[in-house]
């Protein structure tokens, strides 16, 4: 999914994630320049040139002088399976809000992986590769499918006999994909992409995560390429 371009994004207005989610930049309020003003205004300066503003920039990030990046504001829409917007609301230094079945009809949109995991005996926290049988693999596919299509069919058909919409969803499965604006600074950005872009986090969440790091850094280069150098430990991270 990391292989468009930024110019792609701005073709399209969003960055397509999974099978049927996407993340759009609603609205990014700030850059680089927010971040050198409001570091330097205890002393009465703004700029000192090129340079000299990256070295700033640089050496907050690297001593963890965290406040100057909370002048960075980005919205955000974004697409994604439940269960993934359920670890996404863990990061509570931000604003949401949701689609809400209680409101809509629930669409029939929902995620289904083109591989299956095993859980990492050596963590419980996360999940590896794994080699399956063809049939085992195959087996899990249809009943992975059956159990979406028939929970689907059947929310359709108590909805049918008028029953109210937030009671019919709950027998929706987690895979079902959500909607949400989110509006976050880039201090408590930095702390999501950290997390959610680790090796050892859910997949899926990966996936949103490594795009958003991606987007952000067209908008603020020279604060992301220090994040990533300083924090994630990515030298000259390409952001084109």
């Amino acid at each position: 999914m990391m292989k468009e371009s930024i110019d792609d994004f701005v073709d399209r207005g969003f960055f397509e994630v999974l099978d049927n989610g996407f993340v759009r930049l609603v609205n990014a309020l700030g850059g680089d320049h927010s971040v050198v003003s409001s570091a330097r205004v205890s002393y009465g300066d703004e700029s000192k040139g090129e340079k000299a503003d990256k070295g700033l920039i640089n050496f907050l990030m690297k001593h963890d002088h965290g406040t100057p990046f909370e002048h960075i504001v980005f919205t955000f829409h974004i697409k994604c399976p439940i269960f993934v917007a359920r670890q996404w609301f863990r990061h509570r230094i931000a604003s949401y809000n949701e689609i809400s079945g209680r409101y809509v009809e629930m669409k029939d949109v929902f995620y289904h992986p083109t591989t299956f995991r095993a859980n990492n005996k050596l963590d419980k926290q996360s999940s590896g590769e794994h080699e399956w049988e063809t049939d085992d693999f195959l087996d899990m596919c249809d009943t992975y499918d059956d159990a979406i299509r028939d929970a689907y069919a059947s929310y359709e058909k108590l909805l049918e006999y008028g029953l109210c919409r937030e009671q019919a969803r709950g027998i929706l499965p987690m895979a079902i994909y959500t909607e949400f604006y989110w509006t976050v600074n880039a201090r408590s950005l930095f702390n999501f992409i950290k997390l959610r872009a680790a090796p050892n986090a859910q997949w899926e969440i990966q996936e949103y995560a490594n795009i958003i790091n991606k987007i952000v850094s067209s908008i603020a280069p020279w604060t992301f390429e220090a994040f990533n150098k300083h924090v994630l430990g990515v030298e000259n991270e390409d952001t084109s």
